[in-house]
């Protein structure tokens, strides 16, 4: 079986071997890759709506946890609406972790993620995520090395308990260069539209680009497992990064083999009270 040509290889990672521009398996343009995203929205909606039959319907633990993590302005809010927005939102449960409130630091750094996980049949969604606690982590020295280490097999036992308890974990790093991330940042100072997206502090992260992709490095040799594979997404081009998102989520979907839940009822007896009703009015 060939390897999907965005999934991580194992052993050590060096991003700047990957490039930021490419589009991996897929030879068309901004318009075609728009199309073909679009194309996917009934075959995505139909599974989503599946996975939320089932677990409304079976009792049945299964779910989706996309994670998206990436550096400032890599898009993953342009994935949540361009892509995650093609299924019905009834059934997707978006977690965004910000800053740790002072509830949150009292307890171990996977406490308010556990909180976050999708129950069954939803699609979640964590819009940056508890990689956080290992890239800001070791950027800022929040955290020694040996908690640092302590925080990567906890991530994985994490994630392997999630999987063994029926979720699907999908993980993307939405990768972006630094020319790039300039070019993104003056659009946001070059359009009034733009000014509320702008955070004076994502300089403050910008002037310590190599200390985050040394640290994304790190985490992403040290949490790319079996069961929950990385998958890096050159997002330099907007449009590819959306389809390629899109492309994984519905490979995952399709892997789950969704069917509708059978009733739990006799339907012909069901049918023939409402038409008995019909002929008693």
């Amino acid at each position: 079986m060939t390897a999907h040509p965005l999934r991580l290889p194992t052993g050590p990672v060096d991003l700047d071997t990957v490039p930021s521009g490419a589009t991996p398996g897929f030879d068309g343009g901004k318009r075609k890759a728009k199309a073909a995203l679009y194309a996917m929205g009934d075959d995505l909606a139909d599974l989503q709506e599946r996975l939320f039959a089932e677990g409304r319907a079976t009792g049945s633990h299964r779910r989706v946890l996309l994670v998206l993590q990436g550096m400032d302005t890599s898009g993953k809010g342009g994935v949540l609406k361009h892509t995650v927005g093609l299924v019905d939102p009834q059934g997707v449960r978006i977690t965004s972790f910000k800053a740790p409130t002072e509830e949150e630091l009292a307890h171990d750094f996977l406490w308010r993620v556990r909180r976050g996980v999708p129950g069954p049949g939803y699609v979640g969604v964590f819009d940056r995520s508890h990689y956080e606690d290992v890239l800001i982590g070791r950027v800022d020295a929040l955290a020694d090395a040996e908690e640092l280490e302590r925080r990567y097999d906890a991530i994985n036992e994490f994630e392997r308990e999630l999987v063994d308890d029926g979720c699907v974990v999908l993980k993307c790093m939405l990768h972006i260069s630094k020319d790039t991330q300039k070019e993104r940042l003056l659009r946001r100072l070059d359009r009034p539209d733009k000014y509320w997206k702008y955070n004076p502090g994502d300089l403050s992260a910008r002037a310590k680009w190599d200390a985050y992709r040394e640290a994304y490095a790190i985490a992403l040799e040290r949490t790319n497992t079996d069961h929950a594979p990385w998958f890096v997404v050159p997002s330099d081009h907007k449009w590819f990064r959306n389809l390629a998102v899109g492309q994984l989520l519905l490979a995952a979907l399709r892997g789950m083999d969704l069917g509708w839940p059978p009733a739990d009822f006799d339907v012909d007896e069901e049918r023939a009270r409402l038409l008995a009703e019909d002929a008693s009015a």
